[in-house]
């Protein structure tokens, strides 16, 4: 799963839950990957991330970002290849992603996470 994939999960579907985001994001395996860095794309991206979620994941893989998005970013390639890297080059194939508001737990199994909910979760 890449990192870009897991900025737009939510568990907001299992019943009581109002936000479900972000989940939260246990690696257990990882691995990267090469992607040719496409400045144009990371930048047409930037509306749809939600930094803060970006941020922790990022920790989780051992890069650093800033803590909030520069305002010249589009701009800042060191920030964009960064960014790049995280969202593009890093692959969770184990894991789990937990739901912050039930503690739901989802597995990630060979990079596919398992986002089924029970029918009494609906």
């Amino acid at each position: 799963m890449k990192l870009l994939t897991y900025n737009f999960l939510t568990s907001k579907c299992i019943r009581g839950v109002k936000v479900g985001y972000p989940l939260k994001l246990n690696i257990v395996e990882k691995k990267e990957v090469n992607a040719d860095f496409n400045s144009e794309f990371i930048t047409r991206m930037l509306p749809r991330l939600e930094w803060s979620a970006i941020c922790a994941a990022a920790a989780n893989v051992g890069s650093e970002i800033p803590s909030t998005m520069p305002t010249d970013i589009q701009n800042d390639m060191e920030t964009l290849q960064k960014l790049h890297h995280i969202l593009l080059e890093v692959d969770v194939v184990e894991g789990t992603l937990e739901c912050p508001e039930t503690g739901r737990i989802f597995p990630i199994n060979k990079g596919v996470p398992n986002m089924l909910l029970n029918e009494d979760e609906v």
